[in-house]
């Protein structure tokens, strides 16, 4: 099969929420898959094998989704297209997740809230304090997360979540940037 996109995950969790947010946003007649990797470094080897089996086909856009976690968002993104560069596509686009996933997670604490039934608590309610109002701020969304909900484990409470975040209310910065790429991406394969 032929491919319009190639998304180039870092780790699985990401391409359980993908799964769940794709449709939404891509019509049925593109065509896509979603490429997981165990990490950062599966990835970066990964990224030349990928660009090079899909060569014959110069239409097909790679999208590569990589966790922010502790470096310079700048550097990292300069190091993945170079990587990409250096395996003969620079047309990549290049998304970077501020902090982690969770992040994207914490923008939206009504999805949390429905994923886990936590209607006593009112975790919704909470979006409006300041460090859930800019969720890509947090240093630890994961360890954020889990105090708010004791049972969260990634791969796992991604697909719990993942169905019910919402693409225009979250918080996260990095998911709307996310999204407002692929809806770009969309737009320019017409």
């Amino acid at each position: 099969m032929s491919y319009d996109f190639i998304f180039l995950l870092e780790e699985p969790s990401i391409k359980i929420v993908l799964d769940e947010i794709l449709p939404k946003l891509i019509p049925d007649h593109v065509h896509y898959i979603c490429i997981a990797h165990q990490g950062k470094q599966d990835l970066a080897k990964s990224i030349p094998k990928k660009i090079k089996a899909f060569q014959s086909k110069p239409a097909t856009k790679f999208v590569i989704l990589h966790d922010q976690d502790s470096h310079n968002c700048k550097i990292l993104k300069d190091k993945l297209l170079a990587i990409c560069q250096e395996s003969g596509k620079s047309d990549v686009s290049i998304r970077i997740i501020c902090h982690e996933l969770e992040s994207w997670f914490l923008g939206d604490l009504a999805a949390v809230e429905k994923a886990y039934a936590l209607k006593k608590q009112s975790l919704s309610k909470k979006q409006d304090q300041r460090k859930f109002r800019d969720p890509d701020q947090l240093n630890s969304a994961k360890q954020e997360l889990k105090k708010l909900v004791s049972e969260y484990y990634p791969a796992t409470h991604a697909k719990a979540i993942a169905p019910y975040l919402s693409l225009a209310d979250n918080k996260s910065h990095s998911f709307q940037v996310f999204l407002a790429g692929i809806r770009k991406l969309v737009n320019d394969k017409r």
